[in-house]
């Protein structure tokens, strides 16, 4: 069933899902943890909306691998039009903030970087995203502020914070809008920190926006 973005109200957004844009290795840490180089600039891919699924459902990850890696991000919902913006415009234009999994398989990303591939294989299979409902956002919030955090079977394994991306979330959402532009019902993810790992099968997830939301699913076993 295709994923249909809603606010924490239930209101449906009146726009269907589009692409999903994300950003790899906005956290220092996250990029040393994997041995990848610190960028100079945003390293972005696309996820298509066939790879969303409902974050509150249960993941079933693909049954045949076993390497499938969670990576916990802050999403934002666009809700305006955006071609080559500033940051102020790119930040009007966020209507939502919610939280998403970037679902990874590890070992077809590291085979694929290798060969100097895209990544899309190991990124955006069908269930590669699942996402919650969205926060709705009649202002900007503090985005340096924002804290982040993912507990599996209680057990905290990553922590975000806004204060620590590379880039910005103002500057990062106008520097995707220079590449492609930028559609209501967008989702822009914005880069996971360290504490990446093997998604277990059967676990319990929590995924917290601190004061802002919870959401709690598990892995099918």
């Amino acid at each position: 069933m295709r994923f249909v973005p809603r606010f924490t109200d239930g209101q449906a957004f009146p726009e269907p899902l589009g692409k999903i844009v994300c950003v790899g290795r906005n956290y220092a840490e996250h990029a040393r943890e994997l041995d990848n180089p610190v960028p100079n600039e945003p390293l972005l891919f696309i996820k298509p909306a066939t790879s969303a699924v409902n974050l509150e459902s249960p993941i079933a990850a693909p049954s045949e691998r076993d390497d499938v890696h969670y990576e916990t991000e802050l999403a934002l919902l666009i809700g305006h039009p955006l071609t080559h913006a500033s940051a102020e415009e790119a930040e009007r234009a966020i209507v939502g903030i919610g939280l998403a999994l970037d679902l990874t398989l590890r070992a077809v990303q590291a085979e694929l970087k290798e060969k100097g591939q895209p990544w899309e294989v190991a990124k955006a299979f069908d269930g590669a995203c699942p996402l919650s409902a969205f926060l709705p956002l009649v202002a900007a919030p503090n985005w340096s502020g924002l804290e982040f955090t993912l507990t599996v079977d209680g057990e905290t394994r990553q922590h975000g914070r806004g204060a620590d991306m590379l880039f910005p979330v103002p500057e990062l959402v106008a520097e995707m809008s220079r590449h492609f532009t930028l559609a209501p019902g967008d989702v822009v993810l914005t880069g996971t920190p360290a504490g990446v790992g093997k998604l277990p099968r059967g676990a319990e997830l929590r995924l917290e926006l601190v004061d802002g939301m919870v959401v709690t699913t598990r892995v099918v076993d």
